[in-house]
């Protein structure tokens, strides 16, 4: 199998901040979110989204216009097949991410979809084969250092994208980092009270 040295295989965007309710939406449905995956791979066709997924091609359509509407989705090149123009489809970024909860005017944004959720569901055969790799941490730490802990996280995941699509396995991916309210915690040591 040929490995494409460019992933996905046209230009695009390195992140793109949602700052609109449409946009999140967009995003929050997981047949969307499948097709933008794959689109992580090369540029693709209505047709061929619509096989993949085994949803007709008038379903995958309607989420592929969604996605457009909402600009995570544009036409990066069209080839003429008997008269007419088909359309290959490519993701705006690499990676979308949800501003700050409110759009620039001031409404509210909805909530993104839980991530975890969908991992749980996706990665329930590989548990079950004994093939699910995973670790969770908690560490106490100030607010600054998790948010410089993240940015490592984003440049794992940009490197993770980019990598070439080859091998007859899909893996997922997913990272978190959330802060939590009534974790257990010591008290100080005892040498460290005044």
């Amino acid at each position: 199998m040929a490995i494409n040295p460019q992933v996905p295989d046209y230009e695009l965007e390195d992140t793109i901040e949602l700052t609109t309710a449409e946009q999140v939406r967009a995003i929050s449905d997981p047949l969307r979110t499948t097709i933008l995956q794959m689109l992580h791979e090369r540029a693709a066709t209505v047709t061929e989204l619509a096989a993949a997924v085994k949803r007709p091609k008038s379903t995958v359509a309607h989420h592929v216009n969604v996605l457009a509407g909402a600009g995570l989705l544009r036409v990066v090149r069209t080839r003429r097949v008997r008269a007419i123009d088909e359309r290959y489809y490519g993701r705006a970024a690499r990676m979308f991410y949800v501003g700050l909860g409110r759009t620039k005017d001031g409404v509210e944004l909805p909530q993104d979809f839980n991530d975890f959720e969908v991992a749980a569901a996706e990665s329930v055969a590989a548990y079950d084969a004994g093939e699910l790799r995973s670790f969770i941490r908690h560490a106490r730490i100030p607010e600054e250092r998790a948010r410089e802990f993240w940015q490592k996280v984003e440049q794992v995941i940009h490197d993770f994208d980019k990598l070439p699509r080859s091998g007859d396995t899909t893996y997922g991916f997913t990272v978190g980092l959330y802060p939590m309210a009534d974790y257990p915690t010591l008290p100080p040591r005892a040498d460290e009270q005044a």
